[in-house]
């Protein structure tokens, strides 16, 4: 088996859904579901409050109970059967429910996907995490581009059968051919004190949170950039085509990643997606129109992308295998879920205000975390130099 080539399946699989998940299903619920953008608001809060839940406590368990194969298998089935309890759901109440349950589901798959490429690459079965996740870029910009053309033509229900196709697809996939390493058990009592043991590792609590806060800043973004979209007046067939914008500089950076940036220090790269982060807001915010909007989507390179690869670069360099999923699980909790929680609910307060300021709101996470990065690399990158050095 050709494991760079199964990787970047799995990626680009999950990708696909992932894309018409993460910036439509908002606006779904509030054109189709009849939800307000508050009630929207809340119910995506409160799920990504319980994927934090799951992916802090529930993956690392079962990571510690059952192969990468097995969690990626019944995560996927998960996650099927949450979308069509969507089907006869048409309260605030019942969405809510639902909601809750995907998130328990779906997005683990994604810290499942990050730990299956970190053990991969440990046990050097994988040679370029970028490569493989630039696939999963593409899956994003490939569901987008192709729903956009579905919705024009059909309106905002093609996104949920969109979203249930995909989903059979990725289910598919996960039943394919895994690499050996995956389906091995964990040793027994390997996630013992898992948590206070990450927090030993050099520097992990400082990074950790300046990832969480590059993270979180993409909240407005996430839930309200399409419907932002929307009131200024963009094109309706264009929408997809400016999303993805973003996920195409996501792209091309995840392709040349560990080529460019092998010999850029993590603090380097931190402080680099921090100011790049800030650019993209004070942008979206000063100039409301379509073509700034759609300019400021090649900084998503920098504020997620840009991020996203200094902490797997930081994971794969300091923590130990046995390590991985726990990692990735307080990663995906407290950054791409519990943060953006909260930021969702501060952004719905201020785009409900004036649209505009839902953005520059984001600033509050992404100059302190531009000053920590600065700070980690005056006193770690000095040191990772001189390491980097010595071993080649």
């Amino acid at each position: 088996m050709k494991t760079q080539s199964w990787m970047s399946r799995q990626f680009f699989s999950f990708f696909m859904t992932w894309g018409i998940f993460l910036p439509y299903w908002t606006g779904w619920m509030i054109h189709i579901k009849g939800m307000t953008v508050s009630q929207a608001s809340l119910i995506m809060s409160l799920g990504l409050a319980v994927r934090g839940l799951a992916t802090l406590f529930a993956f690392p368990y079962l990571s510690g109970k059952f192969s990468s194969r097995i969690l990626l298998n019944g995560m996927a089935a998960g996650t099927l059967i949450a979308i069509l309890c969507y089907m006869p759901a048409d309260s605030f109440a019942s969405l809510l429910l639902v909601t809750l349950l995907l998130h328990f589901f779906y997005p683990a798959l994604m810290p499942a996907l990050d730990s299956a490429a970190g053990i991969l690459i440990q046990n050097k079965q994988l040679k370029d995490y970028g490569k493989s996740r630039s696939w999963g870029s593409i899956g994003f910009v490939v569901s987008g581009m192709i729903l956009t053309f579905f919705t024009g033509g059909f309106g905002d229900e093609a996104i949920f059968w969109a979203l249930l196709l995909g989903m059979l697809v990725v289910l598919c996939q996960c039943f394919m051919n895994t690499p050996a390493v995956l389906s091995e058990k964990p040793k027994p009592g390997q996630t013992k004190g898992a948590i206070r043991k990450l927090f030993s590792i050099r520097h992990f609590g400082l990074v950790l949170i300046i990832v969480i806060l590059l993270q979180a800043a993409h909240a407005s973004y996430y839930n309200y950039g399409y419907i932002y979209l929307q009131e200024i007046q963009a094109p309706k067939y264009l929408i997809g085509a400016i999303i993805n914008i973003g996920v195409i500089a996501e792209i091309l950076f995840f392709f040349i990643a560990d080529r460019t940036f092998r010999k850029f220090s993590i603090g380097s790269l931190l402080a680099l997606a921090a100011l790049g982060s800030t650019a993209r807001w004070v942008l979206v915010f000063a100039f409301p129109h379509v073509i700034v909007f759609s300019i400021s989507q090649i900084l998503h390179a920098f504020s997620f992308a840009m991020a996203h690869y200094a902490f797997m670069k930081y994971l794969i360099k300091y923590v130990p295998h046995e390590q991985v999923p726990i990692t990735q699980g307080v990663y995906s909790a407290l950054a791409l879920s519990w943060s953006t929680a909260l930021f969702t609910i501060f952004g719905g307060y201020l785009y409900e205000m004036e649209p505009r300021y839902a953005f520059i709101g984001m600033v509050v996470c992404t100059v302190p975390a531009l000053v920590m990065a600065l700070i980690y690399s005056k006193i770690a990158d000095r040191k990772e130099t001189a390491a980097d050095k010595l071993t080649g």
